[in-house]
């Protein structure tokens, strides 16, 4: 998504957490938008002018580090900046316009003025002079594109916060009356439909002079029809995006000699063909850097494959594209597929171009995803950010294409750990911990370049944290794989960790990527403001405890056992003992399937959580003998 469509949006976060305005009263607000109007100009081969003044009003001292500066970004190749008028509005009436010292633009750019390699993106940046509580900044400014996005094509989608104060919204559209295109609003009020001409004016209003509280806007998934906006668009559908995206893709992803070479020589012996896309993918995956531009206003077009293998580094474009000529010069048919990577879940009925923003591959004979540019991903694995999710096919498009959602069951984390106490509380353990899924490839990705040095200190550095002398040693597998399993064990010795007496929490006592009290105390939610739409998925995390206290300690209570379920969730927790010796076992077992769960699961996950809780604080209490 252009970030220029949700800079005000964004503005509106960051000044509501900065200044703690959760009411919606006048006198609260931090600032308001007194009103903002935007137009767009078309032409008949798409190319377009976006016009946009802004004028922000200052109510708290607070806003005004925020407010002092505007800026607009854009793409140097394409486009041109014009800011039109910029000036501080006095409380009195005066007019302060920004001195031309005030302006400031950064920019990417090659040697002595070249194209940069993978980004053109320049910001111009002005600062609001003599800015004070009850001052109003207005910023206007023209973005002039002179290539468009796609030859021929205008698409435009924006939405608007309903927790920010605006005045008074107009937008326009000027299109030649003949250019095909169709547009719709959510929750905005289309005054007009004008013929001026051989031109066609549509254009929207909106106002919000009671926003919501932020609290209100719970949904952590975006869907477009929840909030107030806009689209506009010449494509007629998304197959027609992905086709004016895969002409130029396909034309770069032919096999050259080049490309042949490199193909064989990284398949080495491998015959079958999932074995040698796997190598392919794999290659690209490590060898190919990701960076620059993905998907957007001058970068639309993959580079060509020479300058991605001299340079090592691509995009998203230019990853699909080397890995779908690999894949071809090995004879494995693929396509290029666009996605949003974003909270995206779903696609407007208007087809708008920006709303995807990455891209992937396809393998159709094997019904196969991948993300190269997800360089820790294993092969036949998705990032979280692109599963489940719609996606545009560039050769053999259909309406009904998705991404698979991740596997129920497959992030996992168990956890063995034998541990004695002794008289002065000291610790001796082992401790041993099996991942799958997305966590080990977390913690593959952790351990995979540290240093054999700092393994050897692991332990050591890793109760020193918490103030305890210890020692210890650390093993696991070649971290290197790009596997979805993962296993590290542990060894370790705690000078007089535990008071005696006292009452422990039973917890992971060494490295742990998804102790079950991590997992329930990150989704506690709150009884006053319930959990809106997100993105989900489940997670299976078990938890073996084996504590032996020495001679001279003494069990004086244990935690009573629990079982709940809520959906496709349980959990259980029970303590046994044997003498001198307690068992503990907890099992979290989260089948949430995902991607997406409904407020109202996320309601009653979050209750659920809540109700595990006071069993992860109970204590084990020991004494000494003497006692």
């Amino acid at each position: 998504m252009n970030l220029e469509r949700w800079k005000a949006g964004v503005f509106a976060i960051a000044m509501l957490v900065a200044c703690g305005a959760a009411a919606t009263e006048a006198d609260d607000r931090p600032w308001q938008v007194e009103y903002e109007r935007i137009q767009y100009v078309v032409n008949q081969d798409g190319s377009y002018s976006e016009s946009r003044e802004t004028a922000t009003r200052v109510l708290r001292e607070p806003a005004l580090e925020y407010a002092k500066n505007a800026s607009v970004s854009y793409s140097t190749s394409i486009q041109k900046a014009d800011i039109l008028e910029a000036y501080t509005l006095k409380a009195d009436g005066r007019r302060i316009p920004v001195p031309p010292g005030n302006y400031q633009v950064s920019a990417s750019s090659g040697q002595d003025g070249d194209s940069p390699v993978y980004s053109d993106r320049s910001t111009l940046t002005v600062v609001f002079p003599e800015l004070a509580v009850g001052d109003t900044t207005v910023f206007s400014y023209r973005l002039t594109t002179n290539t468009p996005l796609f030859a021929g094509h205008f698409s435009v989608i924006e939405s608007f916060s309903p927790a920010t104060y605006y005045g008074d919204v107009t937008v326009s559209v000027d299109a030649p009356a003949d250019l095909d295109a169709r547009h719709r609003t959510w929750q905005m009020r289309e005054s007009t439909v004008k013929r001026r001409g051989d031109r066609r004016i549509v254009e929207w209003h909106w106002q919000n002079r009671d926003p919501v509280e932020p609290e209100s806007l719970r949904d952590t998934v975006f869907n477009v029809e929840r909030y107030p906006g806009y689209a506009f668009s010449t494509f007629d559908s998304y197959r027609q995006i992905a086709e004016a995206y895969g002409g130029p893709a396909n034309a770069k992803a032919v096999p050259t000699p080049r490309i042949r070479e490199l193909a064989d020589e990284i398949a080495g012996d491998a015959q079958e063909p999932r074995e040698v896309a796997r190598r392919l993918y794999e290659w690209v995956s490590r060898n190919i850097t990701y960076a620059g531009n993905c998907i957007g206003l001058g970068a639309v077009v993959p580079r060509d494959l020479d300058a991605v293998l001299d340079n090592r580094m691509g995009d998203c474009k230019d990853h699909a594209t080397l890995l779908q000529a690999l894949l071809k010069a090995r004879g494995i048919d693929s396509t290029q597929a666009l996605i949003n990577a974003g909270g995206t879940y779903s696609l407007p009925d208007i087809p708008v171009a920006s709303v995807v923003n990455h891209v992937i591959s396809y393998i159709p004979d094997m019904d196969l995803y991948l993300d190269s540019t997800a360089a820790t991903v294993p092969f036949g694995s998705l990032p979280g950010s692109v599963a489940g999710k719609p996606v545009l096919l560039v050769d053999g498009h259909h309406p009904e294409a998705r991404t698979p959602a991740n596997d129920v069951g497959r992030d996992g984390q168990k956890l063995v750990t034998r541990l004695r106490v002794d008289p002065d509380g000291s610790i001796s353990g082992t401790q041993r911990l099996e991942l799958s899924g997305r966590l080990a490839v977390a913690a593959r990705d952790q351990f995979r370049d540290m240093p054999a040095s700092d393994v050897d200190e692991l332990v050591k550095r890793y109760f020193q944290q918490a103030s305890l002398k210890a020692s210890g040693e650390v093993s696991f597998p070649d971290p290197k794989p790009l596997l979805e399993e993962f296993s590290i064990d542990a060894e370790f010795e705690v000078e007089k960790m535990l008071p005696v007496p006292a009452g422990i929490q039973v917890q992971p006592w060494f490295v742990s990527f998804a102790p079950i009290s991590g997992v329930v105390t990150s989704n506690l939610g709150s009884d006053e403001h319930p959990p809106g739409e997100s993105g989900c998925a489940g997670i299976v995390s078990e938890e073996r405890y084996e504590l032996e206290f020495a001679d001279g300690l003494r069990i004086v209570a244990l935690p009573q056992d629990l079982s709940l379920e809520y959906e496709g969730v349980s959990y259980t927790a029970s303590y046994r003992r044997d003498g001198n010796t307690v068992q503990v076992h907890r099992l979290l077992n989260d089948r949430t399937p995902g991607p997406v769960c409904s407020p109202e699961y996320n309601a009653g996950y979050a209750a659920m959580m809540r109700r595990i809780m006071p069993e992860l604080r109970s204590q084990i209490i020991y004494l000494p003998t003497t006692e």
